[in-house]
C-alpha cells in the first residue's frame, strides 16, 4: 500500500469515527467516548491520526452541543468545553503512554490496557479543571464514575465491532501505530 494510500485510509477511519463520535453524542445528549476513542486509536492508528481524530472528535461535539444540543452561551460553559479538549488528548496520551509496554500483545490485551489508562487520564484532567470550574463531586461520584465507565466500555465494544465490521468488508486499514522505538525518534 503506498503512503497516499495509508494516508487516505487514515483520513477515512478519522471521518468514520467521528461520524460515529457525532451520532454518539445526539444519542446520549452530549456525552462523548472519548476514552473509547482514545483507546482504540492508540490500538489502530498512527499517532498523528489519533491526534487529529481526537480534536476533530472534539471539535464536533463542541458544535453539535452548541448549535444543536443549546449548550448555554457563558463563559464556564465554554471553559467545560477547553476541559473536555485537554482531556480528550490527555486520554490518548494516557493509553499512549501504557501501550507501548503492550505493544507485542494481542489486540484485546492492547485494548483491555489501553481503556482504562485512557479514561484515567481523561478523569484526572477533568477533575483538575474542575476545582476551578466547580463540579468535583460530580467528577468523583462513584456512581456517576461507574456508569461512565461501563457506558464507556460498551461504547468501545461497539466500535471495535464497527471496526473489524469495515475491515471484514475490504475497508483498508489506517496507518498503524508507529511502534515505541520510532514513537521516541519521531
Amino acid at each position: 500500500m503506498t503512503t497516499a494510500t495509508k494516508t487516505g485510509a487514515s483520513a477515512l477511519w478519522i471521518f468514520l469515527l467521528t461520524a460515529a463520535s457525532i451520532a454518539t453524542t445526539f444519542t446520549l445528549a452530549c456525552a462523548m467516548p472519548f476514552a473509547a476513542l482514545a483507546a482504540l486509536a492508540a490500538v489502530h492508528m498512527h499517532r498523528s491520526d489519533a491526534l487529529k481524530l481526537m480534536g476533530l472528535v472534539w471539535l464536533a461535539n463542541q458544535f453539535v452541543g452548541f448549535t444543536f444540543l443549546h449548550y448555554p452561551q457563558t463563559l464556564t460553559t465554554y471553559l467545560w468545553g477547553a476541559a473536555l479538549g485537554t482531556g480528550a488528548i490527555s486520554a490518548l496520551f494516557g493509553a499512549d503512554i501504557v501501550l507501548a509496554q503492550f505493544q507485542s500483545r494481542s489486540e484485546p490485551v492492547r485494548l483491555a490496557v489501553s481503556y482504562p489508562a485512557g479514561f484515567i487520564a481523561f478523569k484526572a484532567v477533568i477533575l483538575m479543571w474542575s476545582f476551578g470550574l466547580g463540579g468535583v463531586e460530580t467528577t468523583i461520584d462513584p456512581t456517576i464514575v461507574s456508569r461512565q465507565i461501563v457506558r464507556e466500555g460498551m461504547i468501545l465494544v461497539g466500535l471495535i465491532a464497527l471496526y473489524h465490521a469495515l475491515r471484514a468488508i475490504g475497508v483498508p486499514a489506517p496507518r498503524p501505530r508507529q511502534s515505541p522505538v520510532a514513537m521516541v525518534t519521531a
